[in-house]
């Protein structure tokens, strides 16, 4: 479990740029391997992944307890599904960075730092996932546990746009149109086109 000591406005939080640069010497992960960012557990997470060069961007809500070598069963369903789909890797990011085993235990207050942060996250994700990259929106209903969250998805719409993105989705979607958590899905689950901007309009 991993329920946060405190708001993350109350913690000193790495920018992207210095958690890219950070080498923890402790580290025990093959780095060739996986993307870990910051390289270290912390209270937060940019980017948990496996380096290749098509990818699927998977977006959840907020990072859980999972590490390099030490995938918890939505990252396990998560890797399945992209290799299934032709993908050669996963990188698994959030819509809020904050590590939180519990939704409900996440910021009650927007922190508006972290969120940029995890904007240049995002854009440095799809910087390298080459040509129109592909973006599974794979949230489920967690999304409507703060109302800030609406707000960090349009941001990353904007910026995906600049890309030319593709959303997908896997499985079908919840009655209010929410897209399928991962966990929940059958290992060959096939990904497929997403309205986000559809969805967005009516959230």
């Amino acid at each position: 479990m991993h329920i946060p000591e405190c708001e993350t406005t109350d913690i000193s939080i790495l920018t992207f740029e210095d958690a890219c640069r950070h080498k923890e010497d402790s580290a025990d992960y093959d780095r060739e391997k996986w993307l870990y960012i910051p390289d270290f557990y912390s209270e937060y997470r940019y980017i948990l992944g496996t380096s290749g060069t098509r990818p699927l961007i998977t977006i959840g809500i907020n990072p859980s307890t999972a590490e390099p070598d030490n995938l918890d069963n939505t990252l396990k369903s998560v890797e399945r599904i992209a290799l299934g789909n032709g993908f050669d890797s996963f990188i698994m990011f959030n819509v809020y960075a904050q590590r939180a085993t519990d939704p409900d235990q996440m910021d009650k207050c927007f922190n508006e730092a972290l969120h940029r942060e995890n904007m240049l996250a995002f854009r440095w994700v799809l910087e390298r996932s080459g040509e129109k990259p592909v973006v599974w929106a794979a949230w489920g209903t967690i999304v409507e546990k703060r109302d800030y969250l609406k707000k960090c998805l349009q941001d990353m719409v904007s910026i995906g746009e600049e890309f030319g993105a593709k959303w997908v989705m896997a499985g079908k979607p919840s009655k209010k149109g929410h897209p399928h958590h991962p966990l929940y899905l059958k290992k060959d689950s096939i990904v497929e086109d997403f309205d986000m901007e559809g969805y967005l309009s009516k959230i």
